[in-house]
């Protein structure tokens, strides 16, 4: 009797690259909630160059996924199918220019902040505020303390699947709350951001504000994805959450924060599928009390691993 062929594993299918490929990555290490399974392939490509050669050449059948600083992300227990990218230094520089700052799409929010302030450019104080990377904050129109990056967004960089590259202004992106209009197939680059000439004195006391208030009232040292919910038109997610009683809600080892009930947080032995299946819960209670359907603002990723569902408790 003939022995099956072999299924050829999926990091021996992808073209070469100057990056780094790892094969069953463990992701948990690097999201912000320190849960989820591995990545079938992780590539973290060196340059904007290896990256374009890189999807140009990737089977049209290997799944991509891409992944910035895992501050807003979830990554389900089984882990992620295909192709995890991973954007690194090489697409960190942040450089202002008169009163622009070009940066690229691994850049944290807040490093553009601060080179921001040190330029005297106003505008972008806000972006310390926001966890996360630029490319992530671009994907969903990421915002904070009145502002949010389609009103200071000159235009962006990106490259597509067959790895062709993109250029598109603010206005070709239909922004929209929390929500951006580009291709989904599109990987964010790098992008130009716009400021008015400002005191830096003033700019940094703007910072330390918004530093002193997400202190007071978020669970900043907490695993936590920041924000879970998108406030609804007209309201304000964290306020139904608490009028449906899910303030201190638990599931295995996840929690509702007692500081800021929008926020889910990994109190030490948290599954991913504990994080979800409460989140869904508060989905649930909020509907039963005020029906309004939340919308999930932190991204879930990948397949659920066979798990038998905890209870949830007080």
């Amino acid at each position: 009797m003939m022995a099956a062929p072999s299924r050829t594993a999926l990091i021996d299918r992808l073209p070469p690259v100057r990056g780094r490929l790892t094969a069953g990555a463990d992701l948990s290490r690097l999201t912000w909630f320190k849960v989820g399974g591995p990545a079938e392939v992780l590539f973290r490509p060196a340059d904007e160059a290896d990256l374009a050669a890189f999807l140009a050449g990737c089977p049209d059948d290997a799944p991509l996924t891409v992944i910035g600083a895992g501050s807003n992300l979830l990554v389900r227990d089984g882990g992620i199918p295909g192709v995890t990218i991973r954007l690194g230094r090489g697409f960190g520089d942040i450089v202002p220019e008169g009163r622009q700052i070009a940066a690229g799409a691994a850049a944290l929010d807040l490093n553009i902040a601060l080179a921001a302030r040190d330029a005297g450019l106003d505008g972008l104080a806000f972006l310390s505020g926001i966890p996360g990377t630029l490319g992530g904050a671009l994907r969903m129109n990421a915002g904070a303390y009145g502002s949010e990056i389609k009103d200071v967004l000159v235009d962006v960089r990106a490259i597509d699947r067959s790895g062709r590259t993109h250029e598109a202004s603010a206005a070709d992106l239909e922004f929209g709350y929390r929500r951006c209009g580009a291709p989904e197939d599109w990987l964010f680059v790098g992008a130009i951001l716009r400021g008015v000439p400002g005191d830096r004195a003033a700019i940094a006391a703007r910072m330390e504000g918004i530093k002193r208030a997400r202190g007071e009232t978020q669970p900043t040292g907490a695993r936590t994805g920041g924000s879970t919910f998108a406030n609804p038109p007209g309201a304000r997610a964290w306020e139904l959450i608490d009028r449906a009683g899910c303030r201190g809600l638990a599931r295995g080892g996840a929690a509702v924060s007692e500081k800021h009930c929008n926020f889910l947080i990994n109190t030490g032995a948290a599954t991913a599928a504990d994080l979800e299946g409460l989140g869904e819960e508060v989905r649930r209670r909020v509907m039963a009390a005020t029906g309004v359907d939340l919308r999930w603002e932190i991204r879930r990723v990948g397949v659920a691993a066979d798990t038998v569902p905890r209870e949830v408790r007080r």
